[in-house]
């Protein structure tokens, strides 16, 4: 009797990069954009779930977070608030190693945060006429670190250090529990915290944390009330990305920084190995990463192709990096030359983009729609998510074509201050006039003729 063939184990299974040839073909931008690969689910998928979230937290407060906990998590929780002595002991079970490597990405990302601080800008329009361009923190932000799969330190680092910088007052940090560590978050992720002088940390998760950050949650007893926040920040999956993009409005966000993403775009000059390694380092992430190699050379994507069997084998998490590179968001990208490849990728709009060409300065000069880029061989996106001093936290899904990567502006609002005295609000007084009757709103025009009585310009 012949037996069944046997199941092939993860580190058996070939990865299926496939393959998407835009050579010859004249694509409009919308076409283009449309040919891009992405997952097949999408963030609109998850609203309805989402919403029954963000409105059952904001009707049953704590008790809702409770039942979620236990739901998601698989923990019984009181009240998420990480206490003091929690925090304390993860601080002091710290390894060595990751404390020094913690100390240098907090030392980085503070040199670059504190130069993106922008000054303030004035102006004398006219004589007596003086305008005023100032920058104000937000008064309390919320900032999501992930859980789950993998543990994040590094997003504390992404998340304190621009808010600190632009000067916020209060700032609140929540994280997913995690069962094997009495329901609190990852002691790593709490000491990371406490490094940064954070003594504000929840044990929640998910689309439940951002409603909570942005709605805040009553409670009687003194002190574990979480009160709102103006601005939510930070990185998650599909469910965090779309309750912060369902709250906005009621507060501000960073980004829709879902489920990660790495965009290669290279030359036949580009080390195949490194190419495959960069994008096996994103694919270990969730099993919906993307990854997407953009070239105009089939034997690099050759290259490319075998050098990812290769490592997908051999890495640590090979079945969820083998599903990551197998899955609709991931493949090759074929194009005619480097300019068709540069279209491509602003088509894209990658979070992260890595320039593998002979000209890596000049051609990432010309890209407009990255979340962050990456130039050269030697600086990988491993480099960003720890110790370039960058921030990690950045758009995905082609929201890079408009949003930006977290950094101390997100904090930051502008307030326009108008400071005029009486002759130079005569000079215009006659403008004024003028316009607010073309927009028949005269008494706008009277606002300004009242303050000149008979006198009237």
């Amino acid at each position: 009797m012949t037996s069944a063939p046997s199941t092939p184990s993860p580190a058996d299974r070939p990865v299926g990069f496939r393959t998407i040839d835009l050579r010859g073909r004249t694509l409009s931008a919308g076409e283009l954009r449309s040919a891009m690969p992405r997952a097949a689910g999408s963030a609109t998928s998850s609203e309805a779930a989402v919403q029954a979230i963000i409105d059952d937290v904001r009707a049953r407060g704590l008790a809702s977070l409770r039942d979620l906990a236990l739901r998601f998590d698989g923990v019984e929780q009181d009240h998420p608030r990480v206490p003091a002595e929690v925090i304390a002991a993860a601080v002091s079970g710290l390894d060595d190693d990751v404390r020094g490597a913690l100390e240098e990405a907090i030392r980085r990302a503070r040199i670059f945060a504190r130069a993106q601080v922008p000054a303030d800008v004035g102006v004398e329009i006219a004589p007596g006429a003086r305008l005023t361009h100032k920058w104000v923190p937000v008064e309390r932000v919320g900032l999501y670190v992930p859980g789950g799969l993998a543990v994040y330190p590094s997003s504390v680092v992404m998340n304190v250090v621009p808010a600190q910088a632009a000067g916020v007052g209060s700032i609140a940090l929540a994280s997913p529990p995690q069962k094997e560590f009495g329901g609190w978050p990852h002691p790593v992720i709490l000491a990371a915290a406490s490094m940064l002088g954070v003594t504000e940390v929840y044990a929640m998760g998910g689309a439940q944390a951002v409603a909570a950050l942005a709605y805040g949650i009553p409670d009687s007893r003194a002190g574990l009330s979480i009160d709102p926040v103006n601005v939510v920040t930070g990185p998650g999956n599909v469910f965090v990305a779309t309750a912060k993009r369902l709250v906005r409005g009621r507060v501000g966000i960073d980004s829709e920084a879902g489920t990660t993403e790495i965009a290669v775009l290279a030359d036949a000059a580009a080390d195949a190995d490194l190419v495959a390694a960069d994008l096996v380092s994103q694919a270990e992430h969730d099993p919906q990463a993307a990854s997407v190699l953009v070239t105009d050379s089939e034997e690099l994507a050759a290259a490319v192709i075998e050098a990812l069997q290769v490592r997908a084998a051999a890495t640590r998490h090979a079945d969820r990096v083998r599903t990551a590179l197998s899955g609709p968001q991931s493949g090759v990208i074929l194009v005619e030359d480097i300019d068709h490849g540069i279209a491509v990728c602003d088509a894209y709009a990658a979070e992260h983009l890595e320039i593998h060409t002979a000209d890596a300065a000049a051609v990432a000069g010309r890209i407009r729609n990255a979340g962050a880029i990456f130039v050269g061989a030697h600086s990988p996106v491993s480099l960003g998510d720890y110790c370039a001093g960058s921030n990690h936290v950045l758009p995905t899904g082609g929201t890079a074509a408009f949003a930006s990567g977290l950094n101390v502006t997100t904090f930051l609002r502008a307030v326009q201050l108008v400071d005029y005295d009486r002759e130079a609000l005569r000079e215009v007084a006659s403008s004024i006039v003028a316009l607010s009757g073309a927009e028949n709103l005269p008494a706008h025009g009277e606002a300004v003729t009242a303050r000149f009585g008979n006198d009237t310009p």
